[in-house]
């Protein structure tokens, strides 16, 4: 995945607990799906929810080797943790794949979110390439929606998402929608 580890990390970046952050299906589909961009640019990051501790772990166990403070994400609340490691690796040329970054977002963190990706975008020398179950982040303006079903990669709009309409229908009645959610 554009030379990044399995677990997550930016390029050369190892886990500390590689073994237990690796998800087992996710080679399937990387070796079913084939990616390229030009100009040719290998900085970045791919995050991925599930390993964010080792990561973060190993970034830390990293800096102490050179002699450097390390950043400490894991010291503060899970939200503000992936937030603060966004805006510190986010920010410089690259690609950057996210995989489910809502996972620890409220949906104010979500929105503190998306004016990362406003000013990601508005350098001009990043791609992000994200799956989310957030209607909020698929929100994010002329952002490209893709559905992966049994048969392809196809275009969605955000109101033909499963996730808009499942909010749409409890945002229109609360009380209703988790009555019939909770008697299934």
């Amino acid at each position: 995945m554009a030379g990044y580890d399995d677990a997550g990390g930016g390029k050369g970046y190892r886990a500390v607990d590689h073994g237990n952050a690796v998800e087992k299906m996710g080679g399937s589909l990387a070796s079913a799906l084939r990616a390229s961009w030009l100009p040719k640019i290998t900085n970045g990051w791919f995050f991925r929810a599930e390993s964010f501790f080792s990561v973060a772990r190993y970034v830390d166990e990293a800096a102490l080797d050179v002699g450097d403070v390390p950043p400490n994400f894991l010291s503060y609340s899970h939200g503000e943790g992936f937030l603060r490691f966004f805006n510190e690796r986010c920010q410089r040329q690259g690609i950057f794949i996210f995989d489910e970054p809502e996972s620890a977002l409220s949906p104010s963190r979500q929105i503190e979110f998306l004016k990362l990706l406003h000013r990601m975008n508005g350098t001009g020398h990043c791609q992000v390439i994200m799956a989310t179950h957030s209607p909020v982040l698929m929100a994010y303006p002329n952002a490209t929606l893709l559905r992966l079903s049994k048969y392809a990669l196809e275009p969605v709009s955000l109101r033909d998402t499963d996730h808009y309409r499942l909010m749409r229908e409890f945002c229109d009645d609360p009380k209703g929608f988790v009555e019939a959610a909770i008697e299934d």
